[in-house]
């Protein structure tokens, strides 16, 4: 009797089958949400398709990029790509080199804040869940840097540090 009193009034009233699998049922429900929503935390990478001069001055920008920034190592891409460049960060800073021009530039976003360092201007977005993407505009091939949230203290930091690189593998 008195274990009877411990059960909810709710449960007590479905049948008994049923009242054995309710708390079994709920805790794999449980972990098949929390296994679910965990994930590796890094974007799937779109490799751009540049063609013409923009091609040429992807791979020159790919060979003149550094081993490190900012401390992580570059890893090869998935897929492996001479447009784009990875470094392990956790989570990872990306470098796309061809992207298309971000049809952003054409809104309201165009007015964002476009800083400039050492003649290469790079446009500013903040992405949803933190991160920012960075394009290097006004040059002969758009130059896309993706620092999600918490790669680096500051987010115009690895861009801040392609610069010279960019600069001078393509012609502004």
């Amino acid at each position: 009797m008195a274990r009877e009193s411990r059960v909810p009034k709710a449960l007590t009233a479905l049948p008994a089958p049923i009242r054995w699998l309710a708390v079994p049922v709920a805790l794999t429900c449980t972990v098949v949400v929390l296994v679910g929503s965990w994930g590796p935390g890094d974007r799937k990478i779109v490799v751009p398709e540049p063609s013409g001069k923009a091609a040429d001055y992807c791979r020159a920008l790919a060979a003149a990029l550094p081993r490190e920034l900012l401390g992580h190592a570059r890893k090869d891409p998935e897929p492996a790509s001479p447009y784009v460049a990875v470094w392990d960060s956790s989570p990872r800073t990306v470098l796309r080199c061809g992207i298309d021009r971000p049809e952003e530039l054409d809104g309201p976003h165009a007015k964002d804040l476009s800083p400039t360092v050492d003649d290469v201007t790079w446009w500013s977005q903040r992405l949803d869940g933190g991160g920012y993407r960075f394009v290097a505009t006004m040059r002969a091939a758009y130059v896309e840097v993706y620092v999600p949230a918490g790669a680096a203290q500051n987010p115009f930091d690895p861009a801040a540090a392609l610069t010279p690189q960019v600069k001078a593998s393509i012609p502004g």
